[in-house]
Formats: C-alpha cells, structure tokens, sequence
C-alpha cells in the first residue's frame, strides 16, 4: 500500500513532469501534446513508484523493463527519465532537433533508459512478451510494463501478441492503456468499437482492472494488485484526459500531434504552474 507521504512526493513528480514537458516542447513545432500529457501520472507512477531501476546504471541486469508501446508519446517517458538522473536534464532542450538523442518516436541504440524502437503502433506487447518469456527461462524476478494506446488496440498484433500474454501465463507481465478515447484523426471508437474492452481483455485471459489513469493511488494500487496475481497477465484500463492539464487541449484530438502558439504556450506553462503550487 502507498503511504500518505509517498504520494505527495508522486504528485510533485507528475506536476514537474507536466511542467518539463511543456517546457521542454515549447511552441511553434510540432509535438504530440495530447498523448504524452494522458499519460504522465501513469509513466510517474512506474518510474517514482513501482519500477526497480538504477539510475547511474540504465543497463542494470535486475531492471524492471518498460515499453513505450505507444512510441509518439515518448516526450513523457524521456522527462521521467532527466528527473530520475537518467538522462541529464537541460537534454530535455534537444528534443527533436538533427543530431539529439531525443527524436520523436522512442530509439533504443541512442538514448539511455530506453528500452525499445516503438515508432510503428502495435509492436510493444509482442516485445514486452520477449522479454517477459526471457526473464522467466532466465529464473529472474524482471518485471515488464507495456504502455499501449487505445487507438493502438486497432492493431491486430495487439490482440495476436495478447492471445500469447495469457497463453505462456506471463504474470510478470503488466499492460497498461491509455484510454483517452481519442486519436489522431478524432473519436477511437468511431474508427473501430473497442467495447467492452474489459470484458474483452477478460475473455483473452488476462486479469483485467479499470480505473482513472489521472489518480495516482488508484494506479499505484492497481500495479500492487497485479503482482498478486499469478498465472496471467494484468492488463489496466486507465481512463484519461487526451491534453490532461492544459485547457485548451483537454479532450481534443487536435492536439494528438500539433504546434502550440507563443501564447498557447505561456498559457500552458501558467496552468501547470498554478497546479504544482
């Protein structure tokens, strides 16, 4: 159970993260905003709670893995990894310019910390398998987390990689989705019904939670169930805001990937100023 005092100290890291982040994409380039904000509480919770991790040793052969499935909202990740000492901070300045080893989708032979090449949707939970399947032949405690979006359940090998999860029993492994119900074009599930998801989830074998992926006790407590649960998966519905923190990106789609204005911006950086004080 997380103590009282631990999570103040996860709130503060989510209200920096938030901050850095917009900090760190600035206006008048193209980010995506809307995917990397959703998911900030969850990311902070693995990386200031849960996961086991050496900073000054990101190869650390003990390390819980993490896989951005959802490889377009790095941005998230990468903030996580400066304010754990992973990646120096004033890094957080070269996102996406020739040459850093900040790019856009996740890179995993130039950046430190992180795990897997995730740029095509879909991928991340047939890795996280891999994985999973090695730590357990291997005789290893490792435990996987796999971030997925849910526009990225459209994708077929999520559910073929799924089917593979529950049928090796890999209960070391955790998927978590970012259910903010939007992607790039609009509405996920006017694309393609992804209802019931839990009870879809259920019926492929995985031990299945719902909760809101902006709490971070309830995501906390949901990570410490799953290590309970023997002989099947975890997969967590975390039910987000796409935008979550900025007023004017808060639920829209158009933010999924865009450039913000000078003033959008400095409105951006006052919200989440205001809410971290």
């Amino acid at each position: 159970m997380i103590t009282s005092e631990k999570l103040v100290d996860l709130n503060n890291s989510a209200r920096k993260m938030r901050f850095e982040l917009i900090k760190m994409m600035n206006y008048g380039k193209v980010h995506h905003f809307g995917g990397s904000l959703s998911a900030i509480e969850i990311i902070a919770a693995l990386y200031f709670y849960k996961m086991r991790l050496h900073p000054d040793d990101p190869n650390w052969s003990g390390r819980d893995w993490f896989v951005m499935s959802k490889g377009h909202s790095v941005p998230a990740q990468y903030v996580a990894l400066a304010l754990k000492g992973i990646l120096p901070l004033e890094t957080l300045k070269t996102l996406k310019l020739l040459g850093s080893i900040l790019q856009g989708h996740p890179n995993a032979w130039m950046t430190p910390g992180i795990e897997a090449c995730t740029g095509s949707l879909g991928q991340g939970l047939s890795f996280g398998n891999g994985v999973a399947l090695s730590a357990r032949i291997k005789k290893m405690d490792t435990r996987v987390y796999v971030l997925l979006g849910d526009g990225e359940l459209h994708e077929g090998q999520v559910w073929e990689a799924a089917l593979t999860t529950s049928t090796h029993a890999l209960d070391n492994l955790v998927g978590i989705i970012d259910r903010n119900s939007l992607k790039s074009q609009g509405i996920t599930d006017e694309a393609k019904n992804l209802e019931p998801l839990k009870a879809k989830w259920e019926s492929f074998g995985w031990h299945t939670l719902e909760i809101d992926g902006h709490d971070l006790k309830a995501i906390c407590d949901a990570l410490n169930e799953a290590e309970t649960i023997k002989g099947k998966p975890t997969m967590i519905i975390a039910k987000t805001i796409k935008g979550k923190g900025i007023s004017f990106a808060e639920g829209k789609f158009e933010f999924h990937n865009s450039s913000i204005t000078e003033e959008q911006f400095k409105l951006a950086l006052t919200e989440v100023t205001v809410e971290a004080s």
